[in-house]
């Protein structure tokens, strides 16, 4: 069984997780991919892989002509690749720069070539968590999800809506649970080590949110409900870590005002930059827990992230949270825009077991994500979708 794996944008930690694992149960994969992904010791080490780096580089600070070039060429790769393949399978992990193109055009080639479809759909409809989600967002998702074979998502809730939004037979939808991330190197460093690192004080309590900063993830939240928190305990702090896109700065810049104006500067600790694999052990060995205080979303890349380093999580009750975060055990969770609940959850989490026997926790997290979140599982489960598709 030869398939092709159209993972050239999106998560690289999730892309080359799956790859890994499907590369174990045997399959031989043909990888279209990206610097980033190319960089993987996989491609040195595994016969049954072929790699394809048509992407290229991603580099965000290319000049604009740069950038709409290397698109280009990109694009001009993927349909050359396509019409030349003996593939008869396309994975499509995430969709490339120009969308509505990807979508629609795109799909319909692949079709005209014979090629059998499938697309795991990390976000139903991503424009739903910003309120963007218009008429034309919605035909071409339309369209692409009715030229899909089959489709993989990661939440039932997920399936519930992408049949009901979109009319997709609930037959043509399989549920793959997200992975464990276990693609970001560990050393063995301790909380300790990681905290000197970060110069955070050993005696503080540190809330982390991390990941790229976008509106509806929250953080306005976080900071009311620290506002709450510092005048029960001032030995909580929060730690923001990860890139900001340039259309956000303003949000960034208000936020930061708002922390000044609060007087919890002496409280919030900024890590505004992408932070690289090596270091991102640091920040989840350094915190107490994460806080996802999302507005909306379908399922956090974050989360699994976190399980990968045993750190708790305090979400709101938002996407598939409550099925993934098991109550005083893994985290706890908060009603969703509600910055008092919010603080009490974190109130009630640092008075727990769970925090109290923090070390342990760390432990008993991990037993369960690694069970729950197998990439063997993944990788069985994704090739009975395979088989399913190519004998239809």
């Amino acid at each position: 069984m030869r398939i092709s794996l159209i993972a050239s944008a999106g998560e690289k930690h999730y892309q080359i997780a799956l790859l890994e694992s499907l590369l174990d149960a045997g399959l031989h994969i043909e990888f279209v991919g990206n610097d980033r992904m190319a960089q993987a010791q996989l491609f040195q080490s595994r016969e049954n892989v072929t790699l394809l780096n048509l992407r290229g580089s991603h580099n965000s600070n290319a000049s604009l002509v740069r950038k709409l070039f290397r698109t280009l060429k990109y694009y001009c790769h993927l349909l050359t690749y396509a019409a030349r393949t003996h593939s008869d399978l396309f994975h499509i992990q995430w969709l490339n720069r120009f969308a509505l193109l990807d979508r629609t055009l795109l799909n319909l080639y692949y079709k005209c070539l014979g090629k059998k479809l499938i697309f795991t759909a990390h976000n139903v409809d991503a424009a739903v968590r910003t309120g963007r989600s218009g008429f034309l967002n919605r035909w071409s998702h339309r369209i692409m999800y009715s030229l899909m074979d089959h489709i993989i998502v990661h939440t039932p809730q997920m399936k519930t809506q992408l049949t009901q939004w979109f009319n997709i037979p609930s037959q043509k939808v399989t549920v793959i649970s997200h992975g464990i991330n276990n693609q970001v190197p560990r050393s063995g460093l301790t909380s300790f080590q990681a905290r000197t690192r970060l110069n955070i004080d050993p005696d503080k309590k540190l809330l982390l949110l991390f990941g790229n900063l976008d509106p509806y993830k929250g953080a306005d939240l976080l900071i009311d409900a620290l506002g709450i928190l510092t005048r029960h305990d001032d030995s909580c702090q929060v730690m923001i870590a990860g890139p900001v896109a340039s259309q956000f700065n303003g949000m960034i810049e208000q936020l930061q005002k708002n922390v000044c104006d609060s007087q919890l500067d002496h409280f919030v600790h900024w890590r505004l930059e992408f932070i690289p694999d090596e270091e991102i052990e640091t920040y989840f060995m350094a915190a107490d827990c994460l806080v996802l205080p999302y507005y909306n979303i379908f399922q956090s890349g974050v989360m699994f992230l976190s399980y990968q380093f045993g750190l708790p999580i305090i979400a709101t009750d938002v996407g598939s949270f409550r099925q993934d975060i098991i109550e005083a055990e893994t985290g706890f969770i908060a009603r969703p825009q509600d910055a008092p609940d919010l603080a009490e959850k974190i109130i009630r989490y640092f008075q727990s077991p769970l925090y109290h026997s923090l070390e342990q926790s760390r432990k008993n997290i991990i037993g369960y994500a690694s069970r729950k979140y197998s990439w063997q599982n993944i990788a069985r489960e994704t090739q009975q979708v395979y088989r399913q598709v190519l004998s239809a």
